[in-house]
């Protein structure tokens, strides 16, 4: 499972959470790098050399992991690789995270050779994967409605489940001047998450002598070359973006109580930032996409824009810096969600029932 990113990472722990609670289901983790520990029901494989190239990981998909099927007798596979294990005879149940292979958005081999790869060819395998599979799990209503438009399968076999936040809202969103002044975007590296927009449109707003607010990047600076550019533009036209780096959940928790949230990333399956900011009640400035609408519409303080027009996203920070926006105090919002362990022990036992 790719579970390096904060939201893979979420993803991996809740189902770990919950798969120890059913002593009845003997699993077995494929993992590369994170760190669980083993239990009476869950046992643990690592693999961490996958990571070191393409050739690495293609050479677990197509001959370790149809082993390991084989070696361990497993009844049914999870994928959350966005691909299923070739060359086995089980049920399959896959989990589709990665919206690259739904989307209009192209990128070229020059801009962003591993987004092309992605795009381009392993986004041939997701779509295969969906048709073989016998289940497919999917985050959102617009994802589902896009894997069945792009690979024809019957719509009963893919089904949503939203991601949980297994933390208590302990704190809201105080509506006070420096809150109004402060800008969050809490987000990874890649060029997709549109940071550079950010960047342009802190430049025309000091250009206009706009500059009493900042913006805050949950990054260091120096994760790619993009970033390391972004980070030189800020530095050499002194822009009120700070790049606090890696923060820890309950930090990102506290700065939404305390800012604005700004989230101009332009790929999402889901967009996890988007449900936490409107859980915690503070005002959202997103892009306008099919995954922000799906989360966000009906929610009195979120604002729309298009994620490829700086002049819009200006519009809305300056009348959020000039009082022009006022905030809605809005009644407790409910995070419900089906429980993702639960649904696939569901699916086995059915599957298991077919089988026989």
């Amino acid at each position: 499972m790719p579970a390096e990113t904060v939201g893979a990472l979420s993803i991996l722990n809740e189902f770990y959470a919950e798969a120890n609670l059913d002593k009845n289901i003997k699993w077995i983790f494929v993992l590369s790098k994170p760190n669980l520990e083993e239990t009476d029901n869950v046992s643990i494989l690592r693999f961490p050399w996958i990571k070191k190239s393409w050739v690495h990981r293609f050479y677990f998909d197509n001959v370790i992991a149809p082993q390991l099927v084989k070696k361990y007798k497993i009844d049914s596979v999870l994928s959350f690789q966005n691909i299923i294990i070739p060359h086995v005879k089980v049920n399959q149940i896959l989990y589709v995270h990665n919206a690259l292979p739904f989307i209009d958005h192209k990128f070229s081999f020059f801009q962003n050779r591993n987004l092309w790869i992605y795009q381009n060819i392993i986004s041939r395998k997701i779509i295969k994967s969906i048709k073989q599979a016998n289940n497919v799990l999917v985050q959102t209503e617009w994802m589902k409605k896009a894997c069945v438009d792009k690979t024809n399968v019957n719509q009963q076999k893919v089904e949503v489940v939203y991601p949980k936040i297994n933390v208590e809202i302990k704190k809201n969103f105080e509506p006070n001047n420096n809150a109004f002044s402060t800008f969050f975007y809490p987000a990874s590296e890649f060029i997709y998450k549109n940071h550079k927009i950010i960047v342009e449109a802190c430049k025309k707003l000091k250009e206009e002598n706009i500059s009493d607010f900042i913006v805050l990047f949950t990054l260091h600076g120096n994760e790619n070359a993009h970033i390391s550019a972004l980070y030189e533009e800020v530095q050499y036209h002194q822009l009120p973006i700070k790049f606090v780096g890696n923060l820890t959940r309950n930090e990102v928790f506290d700065l939404y109580t305390k800012s604005v949230l700004l989230f101009p990333s332009y790929i999402e399956t889901f967009g996890l930032p988007l449900l936490e900011g409107k859980l915690h009640k503070e005002i959202v400035i997103a892009s306008d996409s099919p995954f922000s609408h799906e989360i966000l519409d009906g929610y009195e303080n979120a604002y729309f824009f298009n994620p490829f027009d700086v002049s819009e996203l200006i519009a809305i920070m300056k009348k959020i810096l000039r009082n022009e926006i006022k905030y809605v105090h809005v009644r407790n919002i409910e995070n419900t969600s089906k429980s993702l362990a639960g649904v696939v022990k569901g699916m086995i036992k059915k599957n298991n029932s077919l089988s026989l």
